[in-house]
């Protein structure tokens, strides 16, 4: 199990960084520039169940995910917590340490052993300040993750309950699915109270919904796992 500890890279580029200049942050940088950001970044280690950061502490880091699995929620005035979206490599999180919010709204647990690069909000502004483009993709950014809360509002306001815990299995078979002999294997541990809280229902019809789904043949439940069995199924119910 790995040990959460902090330390410097002491190379530029790493293996497990394949792919890191697909980040849409990183967009319209040269290898070289990619190269700089890298060499001054820090790593950081979380077990499993342990938290990169918690929602309300200040947000002073923005993360790249290198191996693991990220579970991002955020709890409610009520004392709820509410799944938010699950982070996989190689992907950025914590985007908010380049605006001018004190404090992260959501927590990033790690839902198994995980590594992530970080930089400090200082370090990351000062490369704002020498490749202007970050500064315009980081917009670009923010614009879509606005775009997609209303879509979520949306979905959430007008489609039938059924639609939403659909569509949010293949949201996060999509998101960490991991294809296995009885069908695609939701990868991270997640209840039937987080299936229930991301679609905007309750537990009771979320398990009667899913119960029906399993013995429809649609899906594969287990402890704190889900597999999804046949997803054209669930894209008839989301078309429907």
């Amino acid at each position: 199990m790995l040990s959460s500890k902090i330390k410097n890279m002491s190379h530029p580029i790493d293996p497990e960084l394949a792919g890191i200049e697909n980040i849409p942050l990183f967009e319209g940088l040269s290898e070289s520039e990619l190269a700089n950001l890298i060499k001054v970044s820090h790593e950081r280690l979380c077990s499993a169940r342990e938290f990169f950061f918690m929602q309300g502490e200040p947000a002073d880091r923005m993360f790249v995910l290198t191996d693991g699995r990220i579970k991002l929620s955020q709890v409610g005035e009520g004392g709820q917590q509410v799944l938010i979206h699950v982070i996989t490599p190689v992907h950025l999180f914590a985007l908010v340490a380049m605006t001018s919010m004190k404090f992260y709204p959501v927590s990033a647990q790690a839902a198994q052993d995980s590594r992530a690069i970080y930089w400090t909000r200082q370090e990351i502004m000062e490369f704002v300040l020498q490749y202007p483009v970050l500064a315009m993709n980081a917009m670009r950014i923010m614009a879509e993750q606005v775009i997609e809360l209303q879509e979520r509002f949306r979905e959430a306001t007008t489609e039938r309950v059924d639609h939403r815990l659909a569509r949010t299995l293949m949201r996060l078979a999509g998101q960490s699915g991991r294809k296995i002999e009885e069908g695609i294997l939701i990868d991270l541990p997640i209840t039937r109270q987080d299936l229930a809280e991301m679609s905007g229902t309750t537990l009771y019809t979320a398990s009667r919904l899913l119960s029906q789904w399993e013995l429809q043949g649609l899906v594969i439940l287990r402890r704190k796992k889900v597999i999804v069995r046949f997803p054209h199924g669930l894209g008839g119910i989301i078309e429907s």
